[in-house]
């Protein structure tokens, strides 16, 4: 099942999921739409954390993901530490505050990664909780954060490439 724009589709192909992208609270409908990009063609399924700060109808959303929205896994949660603690599945944060590497982490084809609000990054809670699992993407001293759309683009194709690019392989249905 797909959800594009409030309606509940089925795809009319095999739909397998990589890795979730949990974008926590965003902000520019823009990221999220090239987001929605990123997710579509690494085969990654999408988690939007409320609130969020556009309506998902948003017509910068929608132009931002053209027509690759409708092949993308994208499902809404409220309460992000409630779905953490209800996982099986290893889960990774990142932030400009973490001080491991995100190419030092070993990925799985099945993990979840987490993504902080452009404008609050993630609350501290998560930090003082699950510490060492914050990786950061190395950045000159003193620079500001990169891009939400970019850190997640870069994140996304590196466990894609440790994963020998499995997400990408033709699925035929049987």
């Amino acid at each position: 099942m797909l959800i594009f724009f409030g309606e509940i589709r089925t795809p009319s192909y095999v739909q397998i999921n990589f890795m979730k992208i949990i974008l926590f609270q965003p902000q520019i409908p823009q990221n999220t739409g090239n987001i929605v990009r990123t997710c579509a063609v690494t085969g990654s399924s999408l988690v939007l954390v409320r609130p969020l700060g556009f309506s998902v109808t948003d017509r910068w959303l929608k132009r931002a993901g053209l027509d690759y929205w409708e092949g993308v896994d994208v499902s809404f949660i409220d309460d992000l530490d409630e779905f953490l603690q209800k996982t099986t599945d290893q889960f990774y944060f990142f932030s400009s505050k973490a001080s491991t590497k995100y190419s030092d982490l070993r990925y799985n084809a099945d993990d979840i990664l987490i993504f902080g609000s452009e404008t609050s990054g993630l609350p501290a809670h998560f930090h003082q909780k699950w510490q060492e699992r914050f990786a950061t993407v190395p950045m000159k001293p003193k620079a500001r954060c990169l891009n939400l759309a970019t850190t997640v683009g870069i994140v996304t194709y590196e466990a894609c490439r440790q994963q020998q690019w499995q997400s990408f392989r033709e699925i035929t249905p049987t």
